[in-house]
């Protein structure tokens, strides 16, 4: 593929055999990069549980009024619940967000000029971000941003055969993939800070055992094997396991900045796992509907 990618148009549908077809989109069903998100979502998971303010915040919120009781049009607006200082916190998180994912499709455009997605790329973007995590502390701001620009630019080389494939089959594909998670993200993340403060806190225990069931199907997947129905199973349960993750990172960053916790770039490295996340699976989906689509309409052709 690396000696005939000059030759090609990008901008052009490639008909790939229905083997080859089938084969290379089987193949992201359960995407690698997937998997350690799953492994740093669990880390995150077991570490969390170490705190107990989650609970006691939340708790402490059901004997407050409901905010958000009488909903209106100006509810939107009104953000009197979050402090002016977590305000601000949150645009930094937004903005280290939009950064990390421009280092992320950086790194797919180099895997689609070099060819180096692969497992060194996973493996690079698994150690940068554990190092973030455990090894770096907070005050360090700067070393923090550079580990996570260089686990966003390697997370994107890991996605970018993904996002290749997508390009060969069509363009449109990954265009309307991608519309797709920002709409889906900006809404789930908007419905979290609107919402009344830790009102979505319970979902964390949830969420972690859902993560725990995926790394059990995907661990028994690898023994014996991938059915059609379990690699379903896997896609659709993982996408809403990560839609849930973005209401949930959304409401706890807000707690722990109401706490003084102003970590940014740990905040901003919680939503980016959940946003390619989610982005991995729809545009997997889409391209599994439009294969389908595609031979339905081959053996059409072919009948008629």
């Amino acid at each position: 593929m690396g000696g005939q990618r000059g030759e090609r148009s990008l901008w052009r549908p490639i008909k790939l055999t229905d083997v080859v077809r089938e084969q290379a989109i089987c193949q992201f069903v359960s995407p690698r990069p997937s998997r350690w998100f799953l492994f740093v979502r669990r880390l995150l998971s077991s570490r969390e549980k170490e705190n107990t303010w989650e609970m006691d915040s939340f708790f402490r919120s059901r004997s407050k009024p409901s905010f958000g009781s009488s909903w209106s049009y100006d509810s939107l607006k009104n953000l009197r619940h979050i402090q002016p200082a977590v305000q601000n916190h949150l645009k930094l998180v937004y903005l280290t967000l939009c950064c990390a994912l421009a280092a992320s499709a950086v790194g797919a455009y180099l895997h689609i000029l070099t060819n180096i997605g692969g497992v060194i790329t996973m493996l690079g973007c698994l150690v940068s971000t554990v190092w973030l995590l455990l090894s770096t502390p907070p005050h360090e701001e700067r070393k923090r941003f550079g580990f996570l620009m260089a686990a966003s630019v390697l997370e994107g080389a890991s996605v970018g055969p993904l996002i290749e494939l997508a390009i060969d089959f069509d363009p449109r594909v990954l265009v309307t993939a991608l519309v797709g998670t920002a709409i889906a993200f900006g809404c789930f993340s908007g419905a979290a800070i609107v919402a009344r403060r830790a009102e979505f806190l319970y979902l964390g225990g949830l969420l972690s055992s859902g993560v725990s069931t995926l790394l059990w199907l995907q661990l028994a997947g690898s023994i014996f094997g991938h059915s059609v129905v379990m690699l379903k199973v896997e896609l659709y349960f993982g996408l809403l396991i990560f839609l849930g993750y973005i209401v949930f990172d959304t409401q706890e960053i807000i707690e722990r900045s109401h706490l003084g916790e102003l970590d940014y770039v740990k905040h901003a490295l919680d939503l980016f796992i959940d946003f390619v996340a989610v982005f991995v699976r729809i545009l997997t989906i889409m391209l599994k509907n439009a294969s389908a689509k595609s031979e339905d309409e081959n053996k059409g052709k072919k009948r008629s």
